[in-house]
């Protein structure tokens, strides 16, 4: 049962919070229906091994089976799960209904499913992550997805999206969990080019040591009294060639 487009769009507004596990639970959706298409929609067992596993999710976690039945219901009474039965399978699957609740890019939802799965980060971690789901060509490209989704009020910035290490997540949390971020303006922009390295400072000569300097006066000495005595001696030999 694939997971195309729906032309039917509810345009309905998302939650603008819900809990923790149903979160997850959305986010392994989105990306399994990416990712796995052969295995979507989920079966509950699924689901929970998709919540759990270890990688490409922030915080691990280990929820029962229990839990994501739970987070379904919570889900599916938002209007962002359904309950669907393939072709000869007689186990409940789980889909994501995202598509069919909003307007969404292909780009979108896998921005979507991957902060719902890891949480904040920076735009260029993002894109490589998001693009395991749906290719992602260039940060400008990101970019312009982002800046719709900011419209939408689905993601939050610490800062302008090009400014140079700025980070993002979702809005979806609930309000005990404090997540908000703090929106500066102040930072560097990233640049398509490397400014120009500033000049090296001349060097400076470390100035001399006392003891360098007595050694310096006492070979100038030693040499003053060698050539006098040279001078000595080349004297000598004049007069004795003119004698």
């Amino acid at each position: 049962m694939s997971d195309a487009n729906s032309s039917e769009v509810s345009n309905e507004p998302l939650p603008t919070s819900f809990g923790r596990c149903a979160r997850r639970v959305l986010g392994v959706l989105i990306e399994k229906g990416f990712t796995t298409p052969d295995q979507y929609p989920l079966t509950l067992k699924a689901a929970t091994s998709g919540c759990n596993q270890k990688n490409n999710r922030d915080p691990v976690t280990n929820y029962p089976e229990e839990a994501i039945e739970e987070a379904l219901d919570e889900l599916r009474g938002m209007g962002l799960v359904a309950t669907v039965h393939t072709d000869g399978g007689r186990t409940e699957r789980f889909r994501h209904y995202v598509r069919k609740r909003i307007a969404i890019s292909e780009e979108q939802l896998a921005i979507l499913g991957e902060l719902l799965l890891r949480g904040r980060q920076q735009v260029g971690e993002l894109r490589a992550r998001a693009s395991r789901m749906y290719a992602i060509e260039s940060l400008e490209d990101l970019r312009r997805e982002l800046k719709g989704m900011q419209d939408q009020g689905w993601i939050q910035t610490n800062g302008p999206l090009d400014r140079r290490g700025v980070e993002l997540d979702h809005t979806f949390y609930e309000e005990t969990e404090n997540r908000r971020m703090t929106y500066q303006e102040e930072g560097p922009v990233e640049r398509t080019s490397s400014p120009a390295p500033a000049a090296a400072p001349s060097p400076v000569a470390p100035a001399p040591r006392s003891a360098d300097v007595e050694s310096l006066k006492d070979r100038i000495a030693d040499l003053e009294s060698r050539l006098a005595e040279v001078e000595d001696q080349l004297a000598r030999l004049r007069s004795s060639l003119g004698a």
